[in-house]
């Protein structure tokens, strides 16, 4: 039975570890090749939601206004901040013409928060392209050339991607590279970058770049209003509507610092595992089964010299270092792309078991009824938002 598992468990890693290759070589790096654009330049809308950023929204701002193209605006819409989001827009807003601040209505019954200021953005831009981004996020001044160009050539309804990823505390270091790890070692992205036609993929919230018509024919956030993940379900909602979507490397275009501390890093862990265990309640026991197996067992089972019955003139225990091996060339490579912290990348089970204790909790909050907290508001089961 032990060599039955370790053998499926090693042929597994092994197929993860040929996709995560496959992924980063065929995900294109936004901001590598030179934007090359021709003819006219359409006006683009870039949309930013912000709910009690004032720590960050300053250098937002500062590094959009720096852009290389001409032509575009820069819509901040002010959730209901209990903090200085607005000033800070306001004083901005008082030298740099393109920069506009909106202020947010009560959130509607059956809203998620961001999906209904995203609405609101919406309807004031005025550009032929929207760029839908997060108030933690920074801007290289070619993102915008870069970007549209890329929707051009590869004739697309929208661009996401991964951003570098900016982490200052122990906390973060540790867990957010799971996150890319785990998509990049499970998600065949490399089948729906290839394709010319629709397909599945993924959606990152923290940037959403879309052709206006487009959106607003799938029906825009509305399509996606009682959605905590808007992102994920606003990239199901294109390929519905028959509209091609890809994802991109925007390390070098884009980075975020999407937690402040801990707390907002359980909290946001938790959040994606509440909206998931929202759609298909029994999706979290095969995900902590698979993880724990494939991610954390090799790491515990080498930790305490556990050796089940040798087959043939090898002890398992070798093959159970071949899969620790495994895992952590899977993590340095993400690591080495994203620029993340190398030092890091032997926390690993460290980083995926924090994930799966904040999934456990936002799955006991959903199972129990409490709800799941963000941004200070709280969504429950009965409230229509998932």
């Amino acid at each position: 039975m032990w060599q039955v598992y370790l053998a499926l468990v090693s042929f597994i890693l092994t197929l993860f570890l040929l996709n995560l290759v496959i992924n980063l070589r065929s995900l294109h790096r936004l901001g590598r090749d030179k934007a090359d654009l021709l003819g006219t330049l359409p006006f683009i809308s870039v949309l930013i939601p912000a709910r009690n950023e004032a720590s960050v929204i300053g250098e937002c701002l500062e590094s959009l206004c720096r852009q290389d193209y001409p032509n575009y605006e820069i819509l901040v819409l002010d959730d209901s901040s209990s903090d200085a989001t607005a000033a800070v827009v306001d004083r901005i807003a008082a030298t740099e013409p393109r920069v506009q601040l909106l202020h947010g209505r009560p959130l509607a019954p059956g809203w998620a928060g961001k999906p209904f200021a995203c609405q609101q953005l919406a309807a004031a831009a005025r550009g032929e392209w929207l760029l839908f981004t997060d108030a933690d996020t920074k801007h290289e001044p070619r993102m915008l050339r870069a970007t549209l160009d890329y929707a051009r050539k590869e004739k697309l309804s929208m661009i996401s991607g991964f951003p570098r990823q900016q982490t200052v505390s122990i906390s973060q270091r540790v867990a957010m590279p799971a996150i890319y790890f785990l998509i990049l070692s499970c998600l065949p992205l490399w089948f729906v970058q290839r394709s010319r036609k629709p397909k599945p993929g993924l959606a990152i919230g923290q940037f959403l770049f879309m052709h206006a018509g487009d959106y607003r024919e799938i029906g825009g956030h509305e399509a996606v209003r009682g959605r905590i993940l808007e992102d994920v379900w606003m990239g199901f909602e294109m390929v519905r509507h028959g509209k091609r979507h890809a994802m991109v490397d925007l390390s070098l275009l884009v980075s975020c610092r999407m937690y402040d501390n801990f707390g907002d890093l359980w909290r946001g862990f938790a959040k994606w595992i509440y909206s998931i265990t929202s759609v298909a309640p029994w999706s979290i026991g095969i995900l902590v089964a698979g993880v724990t197996g494939l991610f954390i067992a090799p790491f515990v089972m080498l930790f305490f010299h556990y050796t089940p019955v040798p087959m043939g003139p090898y002890e398992w225990s070798k093959v159970i270092v071949l899969q620790v091996i495994i895992v952590l060339i899977m993590r340095i490579l993400i690591d080495r792309r994203f620029r993340h912290s190398r030092f890091y990348s032997f926390s690993h089970p460290l980083g995926i078991s924090f994930m799966l204790a904040s999934g456990a909790y936002g799955s006991f909050r959903r199972f129990t009824g409490a709800g799941v907290e963000w941004k200070a508001r709280t969504y429950k089961s009965d409230s229509d938002v998932s």
